[in-house]
């Protein structure tokens, strides 16, 4: 490839990039999962019917039960509310209300008490699951986890059923080829959708030190892609885990994870700690949970942030993370790189 760099590249290294690309390239497609139908979300504007609740141990206070509602919103968009907080406007769910991406995605408006961490497995519903209007009520901000990773908030979207609102769903693009790169090999790309396509191709891959090694999927977003994938766990480290349980109780950040064995992916150098869900399984020893989890609960969250409408297009991801999939949602706006698709 004589310039692997896609278009215009908003930040990172050039030369960086380019090698990045290579190794990219040259990794193998571990799953391959595409669509025929080129508007799999139909043309209408969506909404829920009704109101579901979904509750699990809090994701930073193990001790305390939270409970998340998901219901209809009458304003366009996805809004959170705090129903503990009194003179506190809904946060809406959008890049321009990031707190921090560093460890997770967090999202405040107003108050700096206004806020909900871990968004990403929420948020990522927007997109996944083609629901265009939500109103989050959540008692904190801190949300549920669960055993099964977001497939508990998948099944309660579900019960209160997407319905149309009668108005045209809206769809946006970038109007050109856009790369950003990162400091450690990695690097997103976005393309604009082609003519007449509604559809938002996935190309991820993650390289990873562990017996996680090298994955990589294609896959087009489609309700039945998003809950397969809604189903891959978190994963993390045998050190980390093993660090937030020791040394790590003495530290805010670690003490009150809710992380237990069954509701993260554990992964040493050699083997997995915990096992992966055997709808992952690669043989051989190999699991794509890690790369599915990247692909459906982090990156389509980050392109959820773009409130502007559904994003629709190519997407090719290499070792990126939270914080460069925000960074780059973040540019598009100011650059104004966003168009809306006729």
């Amino acid at each position: 490839m004589s310039n692997p760099i896609i278009g215009r590249l908003v930040a990172g290294d050039e030369n960086a990039v380019r090698r990045a690309y290579e190794a990219f390239e040259a990794q193998p497609v571990d799953d391959t999962r595409t669509t025929d139908n080129p508007e799999p979300y139909g043309s209408e504007e969506t909404s829920l019917a009704g109101y579901e609740s979904v509750e699990g141990v809090g994701t930073f206070e193990k001790h305390r039960n939270a409970v998340l509602t998901l219901g209809p919103s009458a304003v366009p968009g996805w809004w959170i509310h705090r129903t503990d907080l009194t003179e506190q406007l809904d946060v809406k769910v959008s890049v321009r209300n990031v707190w921090t991406s560093a460890r997770n995605i967090v999202l405040r408006a107003g108050s700096p008490h206004n806020y909900l961490r871990m968004v990403e497995h929420i948020v990522a519903l927007r997109l996944g699951l083609g629901v265009d209007n939500v109103r989050l009520s959540i008692a904190g901000g801190d949300p549920p986890l669960f055993d099964r990773s977001s497939l508990d908030l998948v099944e309660a979207v579900n019960r209160a059923k997407i319905i149309s609102t009668g108005r045209p769903a809206r769809y946006i693009t970038v109007k050109e080829p856009v790369t950003i790169g990162g400091t450690r090999g990695d690097f997103l790309t976005l393309l604009p959708a082609k003519p007449g396509d509604r559809r938002l191709h996935l190309d991820v891959a993650i390289s990873w030190d562990t017996v996680v090694g090298q994955q990589r999927i294609r896959v087009d977003l489609t309700p039945e892609t998003f809950t397969y994938g809604a189903g891959a766990r978190t994963n993390a480290t045998q050190t980390q885990y093993i660090m937030a349980k020791t040394v790590g109780k003495l530290l805010a950040e670690y003490r009150h994870l809710g992380y237990t064995k069954n509701n993260i992916l554990i992964h040493g150098k050699k083997g997995f700690v915990t096992t992966p869900r055997p709808e992952f399984d690669l043989g051989n020893g190999r699991s794509s949970e890690p790369v599915w989890h990247r692909t459906m609960l982090d990156l389509v969250a980050a392109i959820a942030l773009v409130d502007r409408g559904r994003f629709i297009g190519t997407v090719k991801s290499y070792r990126a993370g939270h914080t460069l999939d925000v960074r780059l949602m973040t540019l598009l706006y100011m650059l104004d790189l966003l168009e809306v698709v006729p």
